[in-house]
């Protein structure tokens, strides 16, 4: 049973680790916000997607795509979505909260964090397997944001569907799974030079990013948390993953399969959801009380989640 326990703790905390010496760093001035959204912009257009390709690239698509995977997946957002509008609906929310609390409840921050621990718990293998998931994730987090945050205030800011999908089309992570696919579908090989390369540019995204993460969150705001902000947690961290662990198990889902659906629906909030609150009339203190307070729960949720799922052997 220790022996469980300390293994998913040195799976787990190295990853959150880096989000909180970004946040010392951030503290102690060492980085400031413009090198957090320069670092940020370089992380999601180029090293993240460069991450993404040197993964699927090379691999075997039959033994990568898994539909019930990603119907899994697509299903489990899409739930969740509909848990946290309901939970909005019945608290009577403003217009300016619901959609935040909503987005809260479901975008999940597995393009880093997720694929950090699925690299680190279960290898190249299954990192795969989590990158070719994002083509069908990305859109639908995308697209349910955009509505969750533009609904409330139907009556003025209508939602802009060409845009939405322009967006979705032109995600760098989802164009970075899409250029991979040719590659892998004719055996395309990378000469040696530029495969190192793009593992170079490819290595750096996670660490990069995670402190990032740390380094974007205003630890000052946790003071001032609303019951709102741990309710949208409490769903992201807490119902979000049982719920998916429900129907991965009614469809026997098992090994790291079960491990890879649990890893991405307990991951934290992700930070897109402050950055589209900002921008789209949402309340971005409430958005930014729910990364945080998600991020450092899920340090606690994922870890028992995890421990629980291999001491029982089911990963």
């Amino acid at each position: 049973m220790l022996d469980d326990l300390l293994f998913i703790i040195n799976i787990v905390l190295p990853v959150f680790l880096l989000v909180i010496v970004g946040i010392f760093l951030k503290l102690l001035k060492v980085v400031d916000d413009n090198f957090v959204k320069i670092t940020s912009g370089f992380v999601f257009k180029v090293s993240l997607p460069m991450l993404v390709f040197m993964e699927l690239y090379d691999v075997d698509l039959e033994r990568t795509i898994d539909f019930k995977m990603i119907l899994i997946v697509c299903a489990g957002i899409i739930i969740t979505y509909f848990i946290g509008l309901t939970v909005a609906k019945t608290l009577k929310l403003k217009p300016e909260d619901e959609g935040v609390f909503v987005q809260g409840a479901f975008r999940s921050n597995y393009a880093i964090v997720g694929l950090a621990i699925i690299l680190r718990m279960f290898g190249t293998e299954a990192l795969s397997k989590a990158s070719f998931l994002l083509l069908f994730a990305l859109p639908i987090y995308n697209l349910l944001g955009v509505i969750a945050l533009t609904t409330p205030h139907t009556t003025n800011n209508k939602l802009n569907m060409k845009k939405t999908l322009l967006e979705i089309a032109t995600n760098p992570l989802v164009l970075g799974v899409i250029a991979s696919m040719p590659f892998s579908i004719f055996k395309i090989h990378l000469h040696e030079t530029i495969e190192t390369t793009g593992n170079y540019l490819a290595d750096i995204s996670l660490p990069l990013a995670l402190t990032g993460i740390g380094a974007s969150i205003n630890t000052k705001s946790i003071k001032e948390a609303s019951g709102l902000a741990f309710g949208s947690t409490f769903i992201k961290n807490i119902v979000s993953p049982l719920l998916v662990m429900f129907i991965g198990f009614i469809l026997n889902v098992v090994n790291e399969d079960f491990g890879i659906l649990f890893i991405i629906f307990s991951c934290p909030t992700a930070i897109a959801s402050f950055i589209m609150a900002s921008s789209m009339k949402g309340n971005a203190k409430l958005a930014g009380n729910i990364v945080l307070i998600s991020t450092l729960g899920s340090i606690f949720t994922m870890t028992l989640g995890l421990f629980c799922l291999r001491y029982f052997k089911i990963i």
